[in-house]
């Protein structure tokens, strides 16, 4: 998870941002916009599941060294996400979850456990991307063939600061595994 604060776009601190617009053109422009902020907030914060609920994350808080124990940040998830704090203003679950729907006709979310929970899977690289980033780096790094552990691909000396993490799901791995044997 990133200590850095997230970039939040221009778009966060527009007021109707935060309201579903009628216009269907407008509506789509918004749902694009909120899917990018999602995936670009989740990669940042190195989240692949999500709470939409802000009730979850809203007590979690997250400070800093001293001088910021009177100003607490909070802490990376849904609260942060739908809710500008400067403008008092949130986005409302159900446009949360029209937004997750949106996605997930992209393949970049998926509710964990099955259609409509309140925890989703963030996909802010799919199992393709994965697996390219991983072969490359195999290739890269003259290790094709090798046996090689979650962890040394993770936490390895080779792959620091690399940016490899571990996917998220099940079947990530098995969009990997189908390219090396199929």
């Amino acid at each position: 998870m990133s200590r850095e604060p997230f970039p939040f776009p221009w778009e966060y601190s527009f007021p109707p941002f935060f309201t579903r617009q009628t216009n269907l053109t407008t509506h789509h422009a918004q749902l694009v916009k909120w899917s990018s902020l999602i995936l670009s907030y989740c990669r940042h914060h190195r989240l692949f599941k999500l709470s939409l609920s802000p009730s979850s994350t809203s007590s979690s808080t997250t400070t800093g060294p001293p001088s910021s124990v009177d100003n607490p940040q909070p802490s990376p998830g849904a609260d942060e996400l739908f809710y500008n704090r400067r403008l008092d203003k949130r986005l409302s679950i159900a446009d949360i979850k029209e937004t997750i729907d949106f996605m997930r006709k992209d393949g970049r979310a998926e509710y964990v456990g099955g259609a409509g929970g309140d925890v989703v899977w963030i996909y802010w690289r799919t199992p393709e991307e994965w697996a390219t980033m991983i072969e490359e780096w195999v290739d890269g790094t003259g290790q094709k063939g090798t046996v090689l552990t979650l962890y040394e691909l993770t936490e390895g000396d080779g792959t620091r600061g690399a940016g490899m993490f571990v996917p998220a799901r099940e079947r990530d791995w098995l969009e990997m595994v189908r390219r090396e044997t199929g």
